[in-house]
């Protein structure tokens, strides 16, 4: 089955030999050494001085973590889609007074629309964005988000899953304070492996912090990280290996020839959907560039065109929440080779002829 899934993706085969070791203990030296590595690298992809934990969770995880480290009692989340969404419920489910601003499905959040709302809430001590919302294959515009959000002195949590690795993040010009994503996404490896960064300012609010838990204290991280380059718990030691495997391919060959390889990747698909009569859910000029949401053709549903994409050998992706009837997606994350996704075009036309 060709996967054009939007995660797990397929993997890159330089990751998986990677990952084909026998364990060592994560309080040796052999760790210490891949987990300082690994960490450097990714702050220089990320264009940050701020701390970079490797967290042996979902992505998910770093999302809870970021409301339970860095709100004391009242966040904004910036919902424009389901993950949004997820962040809006986890800061609810700890207890946080959550405002939101929600967009209608497809649209943006707006830079004027944010600075109103602080305008409106502000006792909130930090603003959640998500930076490619999944669901409706929508890119937000964080740069500009990001300059309403320092502007009014807040907090800035950025769920980048779907994002980090495949568009362009610059962590510390853009002010972000923790931004989060997972190793199954643009990294093309197995999950298993989140990683974050967490800016200074970030790490004082939970230096302060009351009944922040154990298991993601971002003081811990910290302490582990400067003390043994290590972390608090197990880590899971293969997935960093592979982390750390693509970020030296992507060191070799400059992160731009990376983007350029997942905006290309993008490209492709989106030429072949027009050629086959079908448009993108989105507000146009606000396109993911590593997942494709689609408006499914009158008369069929999304998840007869998924289900028929499967018999022919090929695993898109669902369409997800208030337009899972009516859209399905395709993912451009991972191990994808140009004659896959022409292949995978072929077979989708057929679907929609037949």
């Amino acid at each position: 089955m060709k996967l054009f899934t939007v995660g797990p993706v397929p993997c890159f085969p330089e990751v998986l030999e990677e990952m084909d070791s026998q364990m060592f203990s994560h309080r040796s030296e052999e760790y210490s050494s891949l987990h300082k590595e690994t960490v450097e690298r990714l702050q220089g992809f990320l264009e940050t001085q701020n701390q970079v934990f490797l967290f042996p969770s979902a992505g998910t995880g770093v999302m809870e973590a970021s409301v339970r480290n860095c709100v004391a009692e009242r966040m904004l989340c910036c919902v424009s889609g389901s993950f949004g969404k997820r962040y809006f419920d986890v800061g609810i489910s700890n207890g946080k007074i959550v405002d939101r601003i929600e967009t209608q499905p497809g649209k943006p959040i707006q830079p004027d629309v944010l600075d109103e709302s602080l305008r409106k809430y502000p006792q909130v001590e930090a603003v959640a964005i998500t930076h490619n919302e999944t669901s409706f294959g929508l890119l937000n515009p964080l740069p500009k988000l990001a300059e309403v959000v320092k502007k009014h002195g807040k907090l800035l949590l950025v769920d980048a899953v779907s994002s980090m690795g495949g568009i362009e993040l610059s962590v510390d010009k853009w002010g972000i304070d923790v931004c989060f994503a997972s190793s199954q996404k643009c990294f093309g490896i197995p999950p298993g492996l989140a990683m974050g960064a967490v800016s200074e300012d970030a790490l004082r609010k939970s230096e302060k912090m009351k009944n922040k838990g154990w298991y993601f204290d971002f003081k811990l991280f910290e302490k582990y990280q400067k003390d043994e380059y290590s972390t608090p718990m197990t880590p899971v030691i293969p997935q960093t290996m592979g982390l750390r495997r693509i970020l030296e391919m992507i060191d070799k060959d400059g992160k731009q020839s990376f983007f350029k390889l997942y905006s290309d990747r993008n490209l492709r698909i989106r030429r072949g959907l027009e050629k086959l009569g079908l448009t993108l859910f989105p507000e146009k000029g606000y396109e993911s560039l590593t997942v494709s949401c689609i408006n499914a053709p009158q008369g069929r549903s999304g998840l007869e065109i998924y289900e028929e994409m499967r018999t022919k050998g090929f695993e898109l992706a669902e369409g997800y929440g208030v337009v899972k009837e009516k859209t399905f997606r395709i993912g451009n994350m991972g191990y994808i080779l140009p004659e896959d996704i022409d292949a995978m075009l072929v077979a989708l036309g057929e679907v929609l002829a037949g």
